[in-house]
């Protein structure tokens, strides 16, 4: 027992099960909530708005293309000053959505400008999610980055996502464990890359097992 209160901190992500087995486990540590969990729930929230949008674009082209069977005719797609089509559009922007703007190649910037003018809700949830990703790159002060935060939870309410208004509560729920993100910064990225390359390497063996049992058939 006396080892375990040597432990200081113990980053984790939100799941109540892990928080209530480390404090049982670690009683004198603080509990960090693992910032990258926090920015996933974002990152999801706009990609949920693209495909949602995705398949309102589906539908309505399976419309056209119905109606322009029926009158025998070949339809075409509506073509955007990019070359994509409105579905196109939508499927290849996944990726520039993940990423700073400052990231962007010169392709992924023409196409987010076709993308955010079309669909003004896709950039405003954009824009949320890189919000919070600014406050945990950005700041090292605890204080101020809980003044951050309250300015943040204001744009998410004003904004009326129902997602983003449901990851504004998650973080409340666990708000001293995220904020102790900024005592000293600390992520479980690097314990998360082993366990990535423990189970690889698993995988590795057990496909090496297997071919050794096959050539020994």
């Amino acid at each position: 027992m006396e080892k375990r209160n040597i432990v200081k901190e113990v980053t984790m992500d939100m799941a109540n099960t892990m928080n209530l087995i480390a404090k049982k486990c670690f009683p004198k540590t603080e509990i960090v909530t693992d910032r990258f969990h926090v920015q996933k729930l974002a990152s999801e929230a706009v990609q949920q708005e693209r495909i949602r949008l995705r398949w309102d674009a589906i539908e309505l082209d399976n419309s056209e293309i119905a109606k322009a069977r029926k009158k025998e005719e070949i339809h075409h797609p509506k073509l955007l000053s990019n070359g994509d089509n409105h579905k196109q559009l939508l499927a290849r922007s996944r990726y520039l959505l993940f990423k700073s703007k400052t990231k962007w190649t010169e392709r992924q910037i023409e196409r987010a400008e076709i993308l955010f003018k079309l669909y003004p809700s896709i950039e405003k949830a954009y824009e949320l999610s890189q919000g919070l990703s600014y406050i945990f790159e950005n700041n090292t002060d605890k204080d101020v980055a809980r003044l951050k935060l309250a300015h943040w939870y204001n744009k998410v309410e004003n904004s009326k996502f129902k997602s983003f208004n449901t990851i504004a509560r998650s973080i409340q729920i666990h708000y001293e464990a995220i904020l102790n993100y900024f005592n000293n910064r600390s992520t479980n990225a690097s314990a998360e890359s082993l366990v990535l390359k423990l189970k690889s390497s698993e995988l590795n063996l057990k496909a090496l097992g297997m071919s050794n049992s096959s050539y020994i058939d």
